[in-house]
């Protein structure tokens, strides 16, 4: 009998060891001396905003020296608690999706506690809101150096939203170190997807699950190449632009470099036919067309377009106006008018991107003073357009003192993400934001990574980001035959 109870004690001993050495080992809220005024600085910037319920960790950096620190995230049931490493909270994966699960449209209150001097000091809590509306689980982009005359290496990725994984969809060392651009998804499904590809596989190529095919349209007894996509709702049909583009550099501009184009019009692609759909309204020698993208119904097709000015001399004349053109998808025909939004001429500035909400309520376009690569322009900010009242407005909040560019929706209408260099000017970032159904838009946030302080030392650049409901599992091999096949004349 005492045998036996002295293993008991023994094992209860030992028990208590290493219950204690595990509480040693985990973090501990901080029992604070002092409440400092405000929240803290943090990098990214992350304090008070709307976020999925699926999204990976909002891991940041403290912007500021201290001894230690420590993060407490609370929600209806639970708490993370996180210690600093080298200044960064790096919240682990599984704990932060349980949290989140478990707070679907509620908030997580953040309290960040620093120690200096030997005292531990709270700054006030912050919030970050779980939307219960989710977010596409992918994001297509291509990373691109953001030189101006030079580049060797792109690609075109794909980000798993939900965690911190990035694939390859495709990079230019399979396509002799070509460009490639203008990656658009049919309904945001991953299955289906068209880009473009320039110098000696230059093409418009359509990745389907049958095999990949090039899109030729010839028009006047000339091959013209196919850029700026957007899906027919139904599936069959691909408006595109055809574009002369050119570039230019500044030498004392705080626009760096102008790209313009001599020409561009705007055809619509039947896939089923393989055939291209032309109209006079769209192919005026006298005007500018790009940029198409269709309603979510398919029954009208927005453009942007410009009076033709001679070019590069007049480079700051050209001011895109937002338009549209009714489309019938049965009898394979444009309307007989062309509707203008908004009067880029009489407003002295310029449209370009625009993207209609999946419930066809609201548009989002890019608004910049002159021409159509607003990614180069430092004054360009995002614009909506209530297509219920024609108002169009700022997206209050959103914009930055720097460039906001391209931007794609989310499936459910709730989500955009857009491109924005609000960090050093250089370098072009991802950006999610949420909108509700009245339009009224929270406060953006980059798309989380691993470490916190990734897009002050990634020197690449994110461009065309759109989101996709799934994986997107390209043949490679499929497309480079493709692309190496002899084209026609």
């Amino acid at each position: 009998m005492k045998k036996t109870v002295m293993k008991y004690v023994g094992r209860t001993g030992c028990l208590s060891m290493l219950l204690g050495l595990l509480m040693s080992c985990s973090p501990q809220e901080p029992v604070s001396e002092q409440t400092l005024k405000g929240c803290p600085a943090i990098f990214p910037d992350y304090t008070g905003v709307t976020i999925p319920s699926n999204i990976a960790p909002l891991r940041f950096a403290l912007e500021e020296e201290a001894e230690k620190a420590v993060a407490v995230i609370s929600g209806r049931k639970d708490k993370l608690i996180v210690d600093a490493e080298d200044g960064s909270f790096l919240i682990p994966e599984k704990k932060w999706h349980e949290l989140l699960e478990s707070s679907v449209g509620d908030s997580l209150q953040v309290k960040v506690y620093v120690r200096k001097d030997g005292r531990w000091c709270m700054y006030e809590p912050f919030s970050w809101h779980i939307s219960p509306d989710e977010l596409d689980a992918f994001l297509v982009y291509r990373l691109i150096e953001p030189g101006y005359e030079l580049w060797n290496r792109m690609g075109i990725y794909q980000r798993d939203l939900t965690s911190f994984e990035q694939k390859s969809i495709l990079t230019n060392e399979k396509t002799q170190h070509n460009c490639m651009n203008c990656h658009s998804f049919n309904n945001r499904e991953p299955d289906r997807m068209v880009f473009h590809m320039r110098a000696q596989l230059g093409g418009t190529y359509l990745s389907e699950p049958d095999g990949v095919k090039r899109l030729e349209a010839k028009i006047n007894g000339k091959v013209q190449s196919l850029v700026y996509p957007s899906w027919h709702s139904s599936g069959r049909f691909i408006a595109f632009s055809m574009n002369q583009t050119k570039q230019a550099f500044h030498q004392n501009d705080r626009n760096r470099i102008e790209v313009f184009d001599f020409s561009s019009d705007v055809v619509v692609y039947d896939l089923e036919r393989d055939a291209v759909l032309t109209d006079s309204l769209l192919m005026k020698q006298t005007a500018f067309e790009t940029f198409p993208t269709f309603s979510p119904d398919g029954k009208k097709l927005y453009f942007c377009s410009a009076e033709a000015k001679t070019l590069p001399y007049e480079f700051d004349q050209v001011k895109y106006s937002l338009c549209s053109i009714d489309f019938d998808a049965e009898s394979r025909s444009f309307g007989t008018q062309v509707d203008t939004l908004y009067n880029g001429r009489l407003k002295n500035k310029s449209v370009s991107f625009p993207r209609v909400s999946p419930d066809g309520r609201f548009l989002v376009f890019t608004l910049s003073s002159y021409g159509n690569f607003s990614i180069w322009h430092k004054d360009a900010d995002l614009m909506m357009v209530d297509l219920k009242t024609g108002q169009v407005s700022e997206l209050e909040g959103v914009n930055s003192n720097d460039v906001e560019s391209y931007h794609s929706w989310s499936s459910n209408g709730h989500w955009l993400v857009f491109s924005s260099r609000r960090v050093d000017g250089l370098y072009t970032h991802p950006y999610l934001v949420h909108v509700d159904g009245e339009g009224h838009w929270s406060k953006p946030f980059a798309v989380p990574q691993s470490d916190p302080q990734f897009y002050r030392n990634f020197m690449y650049s994110f461009n065309i980001p759109e989101l996709v409901k799934g994986e997107v599992k390209l043949d490679k091999r499929a497309l480079i035959r493709k692309a190496s096949e002899k084209k026609p004349e």
